[in-house]
Order: C-alpha cells, then sequence, then structure tokens
C-alpha cells in the first residue's frame, strides 16, 4: 500500500510539475519588468509576488528612499488590475479609506460611495502615520475581505492584497501598529540599503527627463490559476511537521532545547505563523519552479512570517535579543527532516 501512495504522490507531483512550466511563466518576465525600473532589491520584489500568489499581505520597513514605494508601483503596473494608493496621515479618515455612505437631497436616499481599498493591489503608503481607527479599518478589511457600508457588505475585488510600507526610524508623529493587527500581516520584509555598484545604477537610470516604467505581463486570470497550482504543490508531512515544530519552539523554548530563551520570549508566533509558513513556502518553491516544498523553502520565507509574531521581554531588549536572532536560535536547534 505504502508504495501504491508513494506512486500515485510522485504521479501528482510530475502533474503539479508539467502544469508549473506555464502557469510560472509570468515570473521570470515580471521580475524583469520590475528590473527595468527597481534596481537589486529582489528578495523585497519576491516577497511581494509571495504575497500575489497567496492572497497574503505584505509589510515592508525600512528607511525613507529605499524604493518600497516605487517596488509596489512597479508590481502593480506590471499585473493588469486595478491598483490605488493610499498615503496614510495623522488626520486621514477610516471613511477616506473603505468609503462611506453619500446623501442625495434629491432622492433624499444615502448612496454607497466606495473607498480606494477597492482595488485589487492597494497601496498603503507609511501606514504607522495614520490613528488606530483607521489603521483599524483597512485591516478589518484585509481580514474579512469585505466592507459594510451603512446596512450593505461588499465583498473586495479578487485578487486582493495590501502592500503596506513603514518606516521604523521616526517615532514622532507616528502610531505604531499593535501587535495583534501586525499579525495580519503574512510577511514583514525589512528593506536594506542598495550596494555600491546598484546605487550607482540608479543614479545613471532615475536622474533622467522620462523614468522607465513596467509594462503590463500578467492578468488577473493568470494570477488566479498560478494560485491555484500553488495550492498543488506537495507538502510532505514531514515538512509539515517541521513547521509545526518552529512554531511551537517559539513558545515553549525550554521545552524544544532552547533554555536560554526561556523567560526571555513573552509571546510565541499565533497559528496563523504555521499557515504562513506551510503558503508562502508553497510559493517559494513555486518561484523556483518545484511542484514540492523542501525544509530550505520554509527556511526561506520563515524570518519575514515569524519575526513580527514574536513579542520579547523587556529583559531579552535588556540583552539586545531581536525576534530575528530568535528565529534564528529555533531554526537552528529544530532538526531538519
Amino acid at each position: 500500500m505504502g508504495t501504491d501512495i508513494r506512486a500515485d504522490i510522485r504521479a501528482d507531483i510530475q502533474a503539479v510539475q508539467d502544469e508549473l512550466v506555464s502557469r510560472a511563466a509570468f515570473v521570470e518576465a515580471l521580475l524583469a519588468e520590475t528590473g527595468k525600473v527597481v534596481v537589486g532589491q529582489r528578495y523585497m520584489v519576491e516577497r511581494a509576488l509571495i504575497g500575489l500568489l497567496t492572497g497574503g499581505h505584505v509589510l515592508l520597513e525600512g528607511v525613507p528612499g529605499l524604493a518600497k514605494t516605487l517596488a509596489v508601483k512597479t508590481i502593480a503596473d506590471a499585473v493588469d488590475c486595478a491598483f490605488s494608493r493610499i498615503q496614510f496621515t495623522p488626520d486621514l479618515l477610516p471613511a477616506d479609506v473603505i468609503g462611506t455612505q453619500v446623501y442625495d437631497p434629491r432622492s433624499q436616499t444615502f448612496s454607497p460611495k466606495k473607498g480606494p481599498v477597492f482595488a485589487n493591489v492597494v497601496l498603503a503608503d507609511e501606514v504607522n502615520r495614520a490613528p488606530a481607527k483607521v489603521q483599524s479599518a483597512l485591516l478589518e478589511a484585509m481580514q474579512e475581505r469585505q466592507v459594510t457600508l451603512g446596512d450593505q457588505t461588499f465583498a473586495l475585488p479578487d485578487p486582493f492584497i495590501v502592500l503596506a510600507t513603514q518606516n521604523p526610524v521616526e517615532q514622532e508623529g507616528t502610531y505604531p501598529l499593535p501587535e495583534a493587527q501586525v499579525d495580519r500581516f503574512m510577511l514583514k520584509v525589512k528593506v536594506g540599503y542598495p550596494t555600491r555598484e546598484e546605487e550607482r545604477v540608479i543614479m545613471d537610470r532615475m536622474v533622467v527627463s522620462t523614468p522607465p516604467r513596467a509594462g503590463k505581463v500578467v492578468g488577473p486570470e493568470e494570477l488566479a490559476a498560478a494560485r491555484a497550482t500553488v495550492l498543488r504543490i506537495y507538502m510532505d508531512d514531514r515538512v509539515k511537521d517541521y513547521i509545526v515544530n518552529l512554531v511551537f519552539a517559539t513558545r515553549d523554548p525550554r521545552g524544544h532545547g532552547l533554555p536560554e530563551l526561556a523567560g526571555l520570549v513573552e509571546y510565541g508566533a499565533s497559528p496563523r505563523a504555521t499557515l504562513f509558513l506551510a503558503l508562502a513556502a508553497r510559493a517559494h518553491a513555486f518561484l523556483r519552479r518545484r511542484a514540492f516544498v523542501t525544509p530550505e523553502d520554509v527556511k526561506a520565507v520563515a524570518y519575514d512570517v515569524l519575526r513580527h509574531r514574536i513579542t520579547l521581554t523587556y529583559e531579552a531588549e535588556a540583552e539586545e535579543l531581536t525576534p530575528e536572532k530568535v528565529v534564528s536560535k529555533v531554526l537552528d536547534r529544530i532538526e531538519v527532516p
């Protein structure tokens, strides 16, 4: 019986592998188009692609000027779907994001006016600059994928993904996202500086009269087909157990051979981490043209999935322990299947 099952699995993997050839064809074209505008930052672009392929929202964190906004706009240009940008400011209201009801004096009735959140790709620029009620309105729409205006509920379009940016440096005039709400984001990506060579190319490419712009290379139908293929990518039970072990190690470090972290981690990763690790690992395998998930796929996305889901104690901060260091220790300790 075991041999038969393995034969069935091999047949399924081969079928998905054959499907991948056509389904993933747009990936290189999209990376090429974004590469015409955004120099370097391939890691950030790939993580945004993982969000598109899974429907998971992505939070991009980095100092100003690192092309976070430009990268999101460029990806939206390359994807043939509706795009909207919301510049978050302290005076923003929830109605400015999700919409409101407008009174018509002639008919003496209210009619819904949809906000900019009704788009396929939504750029929430500097999401930590708006007050809590605006952040909550956006994050509720992200989670429920619907918006209620008055007595009417409207489904958000499909695909729907929020790519948010935030600046970690400034504290004045900002409203940090609560941990429970940050958990709604599938990935939190730290964006770094370009290399010296990349910065030289940026200067040559962008200081011109007409900066380059990406062309459209993929439509909603192709994206939906790719998403269906991602969900069919095979994940062995041992890899599933590995994911669960990683997540549980953040909650009970001592019980998983990490006594040095006991008392330093206040809250470990939530069950969303388990789900998102599995989804993101599948999408990472898709980008690598593989019809099966390996532990390396899980490791590749572990930092982005887990870093915003681990809350440290004051003692940990005093010892300069970061969530990234916790994830690194967990990855080093948990046995790879």
